[in-house]
């Protein structure tokens, strides 16, 4: 990735968003739904109650700016120049705010990062649309170029172990064999992912983790839509079934989340704890990465790759 005129490259870490406030709360549901039909009462009170038993906010913006801050400190160490901005798909700042704000700074080239994983079209399209969009406002500039193929970075890896390492220490239950762990990913329309990577992806990372850390894991899938068939199974649906076979506890990786936001916040640390006394189970949840320095480097490390390995 060449230089720009003003001698710096242009960094946009792009994110799903959420509501700063309870006042922010419909017009953020209201840009998730679309152009897929009308967004009915129901569906906003919804959305508040849960936003107000975490707190009456999402902290997805301020980590992902905390990120953008830590990683632009990381680039700069290494004698370039970089600008690290942030881009929302469903709330201030959106991507459009980003991409002018590389165009107002004099940059003209500038990598992309969507803050997941697992990107591939199905689960994370919509941020490459954004990001066309935006660029037709500002007549192509900066020209954006998107990093990804990171889900089985050793760093990155490293960086998960880390948190399943940490909440087994803290573990309740005596041995690790009481113990189910469940990687939760984000549920998909099943007729998204016909041809689509998205859920080999994730398996690619958990075989990884598992190479460095003894546990015993499923797969699960939260966050489901109301309509039609989505990935599963489900959380509960696991859970349910490791009470079944003499599990005294469940330890939720949020393997398919980076950042804290609603769908780590309420649908774990609340509603699947729930569900997890209720069963009779003991509950408990790795930290996500967040700011987290393996985490950081490894996103550093992409970026710089790349850039090298541009004319």
């Amino acid at each position: 990735m060449a230089s720009s005129n003003a001698d710096t490259t242009g960094v946009i870490l792009l994110a799903f968003g959420g509501a700063d406030s309870m006042d922010g709360v419909e017009p953020f549901v209201r840009n998730v739904f679309k152009g897929r039909g009308d967004v009915g009462p129901e569906l906003i009170e919804d959305a508040k109650r849960r936003y107000r038993l975490i707190g009456g906010a999402s902290p997805l913006v301020k980590i992902t700016k905390a990120q953008a801050g830590a990683l632009g400190e990381l680039l700069n160490k290494k004698g370039d120049r970089y600008a690290v901005s942030v881009g929302m798909l469903n709330s201030p700042p959106f991507i459009k705010d980003a991409v002018k704000e590389m165009k107002d700074r004099g940059v003209s080239e500038a990598a992309a990062i969507v803050m997941s994983a697992h990107s591939t079209p199905a689960s994370t399209g919509g941020y490459r649309s954004a990001m066309e969009e935006a660029l037709k406002e500002t007549g192509g500039v900066p020209r954006v170029d998107f990093m990804g193929g990171w889900h089985t970075h050793p760093l990155y890896i490293e960086a998960v172990v880390e948190t399943v390492n940490e909440a087994l220490l803290c573990e309740k239950f005596s041995a690790k064999q009481d113990t189910l762990v469940i990687f939760s990913a984000h549920s998909l329309p099943v007729h998204l992912i016909a041809n689509d990577p998205y859920v080999d992806r994730i398996g690619e990372t958990i075989a990884e983790v598992a190479k460095k850390v003894d546990i015993e894991w499923k797969l699960a899938f939260q966050s489901r839509g109301r309509r039609g068939e989505w990935l599963g199974p489900g959380v509960e649906e696991v859970m349910k079934e490791a009470k079944d076979t003499g599990r005294k506890g469940v330890l939720i990786v949020p393997v398919g989340f980076t950042s804290d936001h609603i769908e780590t916040l309420y649908d774990i640390d609340i509603f699947f704890k729930e569900a997890a006394r209720v069963l009779g189970l003991g509950f408990s949840r790795a930290p996500s990465l967040n700011t987290r320095e393996k985490f950081m480097e490894m996103l550093a490390d992409v970026i710089l790759r790349r850039r090298h390995e541009r004319p």
